[in-house]
């Protein structure tokens, strides 16, 4: 396993080029607006030349600005939403992934996955999702260990896991059951990929509200005005120490599930699919030779990380 690393990183020089990171963006990431009379931050994705997808820079800003709401005395809540026309399309996969031993690369994917959502399910304070439109893969889920969603009726929410051959993440694989019974998640999680709509998402217990047409501000003041009853109650979380941590530990065990099979042959063949779709040749030359030297380099399958 280990002689034939060198030459899987040979075939992903091109790819380690494409995956760096610019820092010098003159916007920022991560947009927020504090309203000083009731303590709502809202916190927007500002990427809309990239459907706010998350590059690891994208999720740096927003962790920064989370953790700094939590210790703020000023911030009492948070709303997340997106800038233009979508929510978020989920991970930038070919942003995220970046090149090194095998072994490595699916302990780095373990525990960032990890920590994005348990980035959500440790927030302290109200939390409330204003989907503004599409949402895909993480952005969804981690939407859904929010305190409530609202979204406006254009807006959609679509899971790729299993066309990608990975598991679900988020907590998804046992929460999604609960809150729209099993049917229903297995559509959205399974081959199906079935994409509710808002409306279909509200009917399937998914989300809490809808918003009629595209009005973003009306979106806004009802998540703000979601936010500041949660205040008002208390300012806590809708879940207790006990359901936060069954929810760390099913993200905790799906993060390994999750790490282990983005080096498996079916997930290795989709983003080459994906990267050729897209014309990017690089990426897709990587996720070609790196299927085909699978059996040479596959690492052994890894274990969740301890729950604290």
């Amino acid at each position: 396993m280990r002689s034939s690393a060198p030459m899987l990183r040979t075939a992903a020089r091109g790819l380690a080029t494409v995956a760096k990171q610019p820092t010098a963006a003159k916007q920022p990431l991560v947009t927020t607006s504090l309203c000083s009379s009731s303590g709502v931050l809202t916190v927007a994705f500002n990427q809309e030349k990239k459907l706010n997808a998350w590059t690891m820079p994208l999720l740096q800003e927003t962790f920064t600005v989370l953790n700094d709401a939590a210790a703020s005395e000023e911030v009492k809540g948070v709303v997340l939403t997106g800038n233009g026309k979508y929510y978020s399309a989920g991970v930038d996969l070919s942003a995220m992934i970046q090149v090194k031993a095998p072994s490595a690369l699916i302990h780095q994917i373990r525990d960032q996955n990890q920590l994005v959502f348990e980035t959500f399910i440790n927030f302290p304070k109200p939390l409330i999702a204003a989907v503004n439109g599409p949402a895909i893969g993480a952005a969804v889920t981690t939407a859904t260990l929010t305190d409530a969603i609202v979204a406006l009726e254009g807006a959609s929410f679509n899971l790729p896991f299993a066309k990608l051959g990975v598991p679900p993440e988020g907590c998804s694989s046992v929460t999604f059951a609960e809150m729209m019974g099993e049917v229903k998640a297995q559509r959205m999680l399974g081959l199906e990929q079935w994409t509710p709509t808002a409306r279909e998402a509200l009917d399937a217990g998914l989300i809490a509200e809808v918003i009629p047409g595209d009005d973003r501000d009306a979106l806004l003041a009802r998540a703000t005005a979601l936010c500041e009853e949660r205040i008002a109650a208390g300012g806590g979380r809708r879940y207790n120490v006990e359901e936060a941590l069954r929810l760390k530990t099913i993200n905790a065990e799906e993060s390994a599930q999750l790490a282990n099979a983005f080096v498996s042959p079916t997930f290795l063949g989709a983003m080459y699919d994906f990267n050729v779709r897209r014309k990017k040749s690089q990426l897709a030359a990587f996720f070609f030779t790196a299927k085909a030297l699978l059996p040479l380099w596959q690492p052994s399958p890894i274990a969740p990380n301890p729950v604290v």
